[in-house]
């Protein structure tokens, strides 16, 4: 390997010691003879003699040597080290670098087997022909390479004659492979010889195979949740566009211009050294599929990752109602297999009591599910995420991107993957579609996912109205999605209720105040969006006598790709879990909607429980109501930096539905709010210890009302209603507000629905606009 012999001797004695730092802090030291050896230079006189031992210290480790000329241009050869790697774990070289043109430019790694195992979701109906990958391309993309620019680096070359840069590899695969490696440093500065590149054979150790031995809290066999770390912080942080951003430590191939602030939970900024590494998951091959957006694995007993040896630390759990724990682990060097046992533990079992979870609105296509090398993923990878967040149902909506695709699955019946315990269904959203910018729709149990005499996306209605009584029409059970949406308050408030107009200028649910009137919608979706603007909408329609029921959604992996039933629905199903009975609660009201971490069940108005009879209680004027409800919730005993950070964050600042948001100050307790007519007036303090608290509450009603209860953006419970000597539920203020908001959403809306169309809909906005003023009438007789 050639010396470079003129060279400032104390600054690349300095830059080296910055390199074996930096060695340091991602986990791969210099070997202590070679830092020593670095340290006794110290104390020498720095000259040729110095220069000379610094290479001969440092060049063994060097993979590659990159010489850049004084006209800028790359040439790249092997250097010494042996071009080894390990499956499934990282290894890090030298590259040296002989700056002749003392560039200070940035370093840029390149190679065709580094290239992307995916391309995202562009949102189109179908795959882009551009994108598509093939089976070859991603058998050659083995390798994950970067370049550490973190301190005490530089992110650009210093201008140093000589300097050396640390290189990172990641593979996949094991056995002999060989890769193509290059480096440039800008457009143009390759070797007009194409000897910019250099090809080396690696020899590639296989992994040891970590078996999972895992069991719920009564012993039998349960698929969890599993994140695998080893803490060591590979990319650091950097606000340059790159692809390996260290906003999202696990998203490390995905570009990012940190140009703004991280709206992001405090701990995701934390993960480091995650494994299976997730630039390098794909659904479509893996054996247990991983998604490349999400830091952990799922796994069940007698599943397995592959570790490189070395000490991890697991975090593992299965949904809200586990409790998170922790485990490390040591994969050892000596063997091929090793098994570890985990052991889940519960803080609650709502199943058990009769309640079974659902989210009714997840995806296996768009947003962050690629769309090349397949259209999203299979049912199964969707399957593995509901049974491993113990979700009972998992309701898989179809939509615009990878639509064509994706639909082959609709079958209008539960999908053959289901079981008693977990049921996957796949159904439709209407996004992406014409009538998309009235508001997005949920549409369960479809007989026929395809709207009459179409063929085409382009072809569906371009307003929301026909789409809901088509659904209906066969039997469908309809809501619209992600419902805050546009709801944003013209003038900000955080109150609820409240009277200010909304904006409805959003995919929420904008045209609902059009299509409530018109007795095509059975619930309103809340959880994944706002929760002044989710309420505020649904409380006014409540309170103009529109009896909509709630349901709990994630949008998964949309609005949030954490993971599926992040928001849930919990119904007490009489006849245990299935797909209809969950429906019929929907429609009925027996459900409650929770972030999972508290729990509102059995709530009763005199003794009738939400869902029964209609949820409809008769009484006279001035009786005093007799409401019960338990209540459980569970946090931590000390409020931690995460707590903290979502507790302090606005409502419009994600997460929306989060228990931290509930904690009264810096203690374990919160409220259990009474709600009447969407006015809060009453509230008990209860411990979030996990304990059932059996609640009772008094109120004197003087008017028809409906009455439900909540915990602030954690749960809240349909609502039950009470008819006062037989008059209509009928407020003036808000129905006089839902008609304004009619205009308004014609205002907004109007102009994207087809010409044809229009007339229409002008009478179904006309005829909504009537509803609400018979509201004005009856509420002005009421009050007589």
């Amino acid at each position: 390997m050639m010396l470079v012999e003129k060279v400032e001797p104390q600054p690349l004695l300095a830059q080296a010691f910055r390199v074996g730092q930096a060695l340091g802090f991602i986990g791969s030291s210099l070997p202590e003879h070679a830092m020593r050896q670095l340290q006794a230079l110290k104390s020498q006189p720095y000259n040729a003699a110095t220069v000379k031992a610094v290479q001969e210290i440092l060049d063994p480790y060097c993979l590659a040597v990159v010489e850049i000329n004084p006209e800028a241009r790359v040439k790249v050869s092997a250097g010494p080290a042996k071009p080894e790697l390990i499956q499934e774990g990282w290894k890090t070289y030298l590259v040296k670098i002989h700056n002749q043109a003392h560039l200070s430019a940035k370093l840029v790694a390149e190679s065709p087997n580094a290239g992307p195992l995916f391309h995202t979701s562009t949102f189109s109906h179908r795959m882009l022909e551009k994108n598509r990958l093939t089976l070859g391309q991603l058998d050659n993309s083995f390798l994950q390479m970067a370049l550490y620019r973190d301190r005490p680096l530089q992110q650009n070359l210093s201008g140093l004659e000589l300097e050396y840069v640390v290189l990172q590899l990641y593979t996949r695969s094991h056995g002999k492979r060989e890769a193509e490696i290059g480096f440039n440093v800008g457009q143009g500065t390759q070797d007009i010889g194409f000897r910019n590149t250099v090809s080396l054979l690696f020899d590639i150790k296989p992994a040891v195979k970590m078996i999972f031995d895992v069991k719920d809290e009564d012993g039998s066999p349960a698929m969890a949740s599993f994140i695998i770390t080893d803490g060591i912080e590979r990319f650091g942080r950097t606000t340059e566009k790159t692809n390996l951003p260290w906003r999202y430590p696990w998203k490390d191939w995905e570009p990012v211009k940190m140009d703004k602030p991280i709206d992001t939970i405090a701990p995701v900024n934390k993960l480091s050294g995650i494994y299976p590494l997730p630039a390098r998951r794909l659904a479509m091959k893996d054996e247990y599929p991983d998604f490349y957006f999400q830091p952990q694995v799922y796994r069940s007993s007698g599943e397995y990752v592959y570790l490189s040896p070395g000490k991890y630390d697991i975090v593992y759990t299965r949904g809200p109602e586990y409790l998170p724990q922790h485990q490390q682990i040591t994969i050892p060097a000596n063997k091929d297999s090793v098994t570890e046992s985990f052991r889940l533990k519960r803080w609650i079992e709502m199943a058990k009591l009769g309640w079974y979870s659902a989210d009714h609105h997840i995806h296996a296509a768009g947003c962050s599910h690629y769309e090349s090398p397949e259209e999203g993923v299979k049912p199964l990878d969707m399957f593995r995420q509901i049974k491993g967040e113990d979700l009972n149902l998992g309701s898989n909506l179809t939509w615009g991107p990878s639509w064509y695709y994706q639909k082959q699955y609709f079958t209008g019946k539960d999908n053959p993957l289901s079981d008693k315990k977990n049921i996957l269904r796949y159904d439709v959203e209407v996004s992406g579609f014409p009538s998309s910018h009235a508001g997005h729709i949920c549409l369960l149990n479809l007989k026929e996912d395809d709207y009459p005499n179409t063929t085409e996306i382009e072809q569906w209605p371009s307003w929301t109205l026909p789409v809901l009584q088509w659904a209906k029409k066969q039997g469908g059970v309809t809501a619209y999605a992600h419902s805050g949406w546009g709801l944003e308050p013209i003038t900000p408030t955080s109150a609820i209720p409240n009277y200010v107009m909304p904006k409805l200028d959003g995919i929420g649910a904008n045209e609902y105040v059009v299509t409530v009137t018109h007795n095509v919608v059975d619930y309103y979706s809340l959880g994944d969006t706002p929760v002044p603007w989710e309420l505020n909408m649904w409380y006014h329609t409540l309170n103009c006598g529109y009896r909509i029921r709630i349901g709990g959604e994630t949008d998964f992996p949309c609005i949030s790709d954490e993971r599926v039933g992040l928001t849930r629905s919990y119904a007490k199903l009489k006849g245990g879990l299935t797909f209809a009975s969950f429906m019929d609660c929907l429609k009925s009201g027996s459900n409650y909607v929770s972030d999972g971490f508290s729990h509102l069940i059995d709530f009763k108005v005199n003794g009738l429980q939400a869902g029964e009879k209609n949820s409809e209680l008769s009484v006279s004027a001035n009786s005093t109501l007799n409401i019960s409800i338990k209540a459980a919730a569970m946090l931590s005993e000390i409020q931690d930096e995460t707590g903290k950070y979502i507790a302090a964050r606005p409502p419009e600042k994600f997460p929306y539905w989060n228990i931290e948001r509930a904690r009264i100050g810096l203690s374990r307790n919160i409220y259990v709010e009474l709600i009447v007519n969407g006015q809060s007036v009453e509230k008990q303090q209860i411990a979030a210890d996990g304990n059932w608290d059996n609640l009772q509450f008094k109120y004197k009603i003087q008017q028809s009302s409906w009455v439900a209860v909540r915990i602030n953006s954690s749960s809240h419970t349909n609502p039950i209603f009470v008819i006062v000597d037989g008059k209509p539920i009928a407020d003036k203020k808000s129905a006089v507000w839902c008609r304004d908001a009619v205009d308004q959403c014609w205002k907004t809306k109007s102009g994207s629905i087809r010409k044809d169309e229009l007339k229409a809909a002008r009478q179904a906005y006309d005829y909504a606009r009537k509803a609400y003023e018979k509201v004005i009438v009856l509420a002005e007789e009421n009050s007589k």
